[in-house]
């Protein structure tokens, strides 16, 4: 039941949250890679068989292992707070910097009581900090990184001097140190700064759709004021002179009460002109229109079979609506790298078929979404249906089909 739900999980993440979560993967591995090579051979075959420095040894191997409990305990808050998420407690570092301190404080002892060999201690050294960096690469700008690493390093040094450390061993202890911090800087942070870029354009993509509904409903809106604004101006002056005349007694005022009757008529029929306009939809050009619009965000868009040009006007703008809406879906909730439009004919029906192979678009989009309830609606009215999920191999598949019965149109066999 584990795996069930973690594959489950894992299926319905994006392809840009599973990057992410295999970033933070890799990064809480990098720990203990380096605690079970370098520390473990430097107890195995570096320190001298003796009781004392084998407790110390044994005490620093403890202390390595909880270093990098602790740092994969604070990968994924750091994650968060480098990506603007949220904000790192600072009390989570409290603990990492103890271990630190008796991660070095152990080999300097080792070193005091002859128990190491020298170069068994520079790969104690160097692992020293690489669990507390890890985190801390990710909280801090690169350049503050950067001075505390040199900051660590004279800790280091002056430590290492005090316990008895000289000569070339001494002076290794400042390349050691350095390479360290520095091999997690150029592991770490280029990571976490290339997922900072890809989240940006996910959310520049999310804006962009937001803009085209928007950019629809400012046009639906200007040209209703257009039709309206200028004929309820006309009604309102003609009423007022209808008013007037009649309060005179003029029988002209029953020719502009007739008139106000015709003006009326006259913008119920352009306002019933404008909302066909705006609900119906000309299939070529949305199909023209998906096609641009998913190639420009990056995603290859191929159109296969017969261009609809002579289905039913309510069929094809049913069938623009889908490809409309199918089109928004794979912007919006998926992340594929193909999308197929296939459009044919049966003996007594149209089928029209979108496939891309971002399978997770089948969870988003039919999630808290009305998008799809409406297209079966609207498809109903045409005895329509709607089909929609996964179709195997990471693919995911939307078809309409809407019976013809003489379907008047044939295969062109042409590609938009």
């Amino acid at each position: 039941m584990r795996v069930r739900r973690w594959r489950r999980g894992w299926q319905e993440r994006s392809k840009l949250q599973r990057i992410e979560l295999y970033s933070q993967f890799t990064v809480s591995v990098i720990p203990w890679m380096f605690t079970l090579t370098w520390d473990l051979a430097s107890f195995a075959s570096d320190i001298r068989r003796d009781p004392l420095p084998l407790t110390l040894g044994g005490a620093l191997l403890l202390v390595s292992l909880g270093q990098c409990v602790l740092s994969n305990r604070n990968v994924k808050p750091s994650y968060d707070h480098c990506l603007g998420r949220s904000v790192f407690p600072r009390r989570r570092l409290v603990a990492p910097l103890v271990l630190l301190v008796l991660g070095l404080g152990l080999p300097a002892a080792l070193c005091g009581v002859g128990g190491i060999d020298d170069d068994g201690l520079l790969l104690l050294v160097i692992n020293a900090p690489m669990a507390l960096a890890t985190t801390q690469v990710l909280l801090v700008p690169v350049r503050t990184f950067l001075v505390q690493s040199l900051v660590l390093t004279a800790l280091t040094t002056g430590l290492f001097a005090a316990a008895g450390l000289r000569g070339g061993v001494l002076a290794g202890v400042v390349p050691v140190t350095l390479f360290g911090c520095l091999l997690v800087l150029v592991s770490v942070r280029p990571s976490v700064w290339s997922l900072s870029v890809m989240w940006q354009a996910e959310k520049a993509r999310d804006v962009q759709a937001r803009l085209a509904v928007a950019e629809e409903r400012l046009r639906f809106g200007r040209d209703m004021h257009d039709v309206l604004g200028r004929n309820l101006a006309v009604i309102a002056l003609k009423s007022e002179l209808a008013v007037e005349l009649a309060q005179r007694g003029r029988p002209q005022a029953v020719d502009q009460m007739v008139e106000v009757q015709r003006i009326a008529r006259a913008s119920q029929q352009e306002i019933r002109e404008v909302v066909r306009g705006y609900r119906e939809t000309d299939l070529r050009t949305e199909l023209a229109g998906a096609q641009s619009v998913l190639q420009a965000a990056g995603i290859e868009c191929g159109i296969e079979g017969d261009a609809g040009a002579g289905l039913p006007a309510p069929v094809q703008s049913a069938l623009g609506w889908v490809v409309r809406e199918a089109a928004t879906n794979v912007l919006r909730h998926g992340d594929p790298r193909r999308c197929t439009i296939r459009l044919g004919a049966t003996a007594d029906a149209v089928v029209l078929d979108m496939e891309n192979d971002g399978a997770e678009v089948a969870a988003k989009a039919g999630a808290g979404g009305s998008g799809l309830a409406g297209l079966r609606e609207r498809l109903g009215t045409l005895d329509g249906s709607l089909d929609a999920g996964p179709a195997g191999n990471g693919l995911f598949r939307l078809t309409a089909t809407i019976p013809v019965p003489r379907p008047r149109t044939a295969p062109l066999r042409e590609e938009l």
